[in-house]
């Protein structure tokens, strides 16, 4: 009998000594790889763009009105050179992990990175782990539950989320549960008293676990509640809605019902067949909305005084400093490469259609 034209693809990888899935990642890996390069060429050329002048941003306006100083500086900076030759040196930067100095700081912008990206992916890791919690779980019971008024309150509670601003939100929780109740610490990410952990990944809560610092650690997490709920809300009315249709899809499919004709219990259906099928689709809304949280945390950030990425792109904005704007850029971009292959590559793990397509 003729071969199916499904199985095709792995016959042909086999022949060729390659596993069907090894050769998904390596495309995926080779395709990422030419993405990285991409963000290094749109973060350079939109940051030329800009329409002011960083010599004057660098050296102050009395400074600038001197032409000697301009001309030397111009010429340390590599800014009398041509664009492209500008981009040369700063892609051969970029790869030995040099991406200037900060003008605000006065700093090696990948040092300023290194400080204030773990307390950004602290503060996104939280609150993704808090919508995957409530997002994943309200949105599965909702799809059980379809026209129900359990259902009706879940996409109520789930349009609000996604409704609320995160400002606005953050201004309101801070002065409800710190100014008055005084449930929570208000801002930063320790205590005055408390003592830092040694840096081993730059986010508190880890430090102090592996320090066995136990005071910092409860510490730390108690400043991490308030901003880490106030940036979970939009993600969790996200997360419960897509989770709810694509449960519903999977809830009609033929292998579903097949399963529940076989007499294996609800929880076992709901977990081996239902909640598996529609994993490729919540998958993809988790990778952007992590993303979205990695990178737009400013507001938030400003409020609680975090310290964080965000914060620190909103002073280097302020203030032009594009050697910190340029870096703040490749790293988001960066981000967002990451998850976009580590979504590609769970897509691989969990729907074998992927990894034979």
């Amino acid at each position: 009998m003729p071969e199916s034209s499904s199985a095709a693809p792995e016959k042909q990888g086999a022949r060729a000594g390659i596993h069907p899935l090894a050769r998904y990642l390596g495309v995926r890996a080779g395709l990422t790889i030419l993405l990285l390069f991409g963000v290094t060429l749109v973060t350079f050329t939109l940051t030329n763009l800009v329409p002011a002048d960083p010599v004057q941003a660098a050296l102050g306006e009395q400074a600038a009105a001197n032409p000697e100083i301009v001309a030397q500086f111009r010429a340390n900076a590599g800014l009398d050179q041509p664009l492209p030759v500008q981009y040369v040196t700063y892609l051969g930067n970029v790869l030995q992990g040099d991406l200037g100095v900060s003008q605000q700081t006065r700093a090696p912008v990948a040092d300023d990175l290194g400080k204030a990206f773990p307390a950004t992916a602290e503060l996104a890791l939280a609150a993704i782990l808090i919508s995957i919690v409530l997002g994943v779980g309200l949105g599965m019971w909702a799809a059980l539950r379809r026209r129900t008024i359990t259902d009706q309150v879940i996409r109520v509670v789930s349009l609000i989320g996604i409704s609320v601003p995160s400002f606005w939100l953050a201004l309101v929780v801070y002065f409800v549960f710190f100014s008055q109740l005084r449930w929570f610490p208000g801002s930063g990410r320790l205590s005055p008293a408390a003592i830092p952990p040694p840096k081993v990944t730059g986010m508190y809560t880890v430090d102090s676990l592996l320090a066995g610092q136990w005071a910092t650690f409860g510490d730390a997490v108690a400043h991490l509640i308030l901003p880490a709920a106030v940036l979970a809300l939009y993600t969790i009315g996200l997360l419960t809605r897509f989770a709810r249709s694509a449960i519903l899809e999977v809830l009609d499919l033929d292998y579903v019902r097949a399963a529940r004709a076989k007499g294996l219990p609800g929880r076992v259906v709901v977990s081996r067949y239902v909640l598996r099928g529609a994993l490729v689709p919540i998958i993809t809304v988790l990778g952007v909305a992590f993303g979205s949280l990695l990178s737009g945390t400013v507001l938030v950030e400003k409020v609680y005084s975090w310290h964080g990425l965000g914060e620190y792109a909103y002073s280097a904005a302020t203030k032009l400093d594009l050697p910190a704007i340029m870096g703040v850029g490749l790293v988001v971009g960066c981000v967002y490469i990451g998850l976009n292959f580590l979504v590609d590559v769970l897509y691989g793990f969990i729907d074998p259609r992927v990894r034979v397509a």
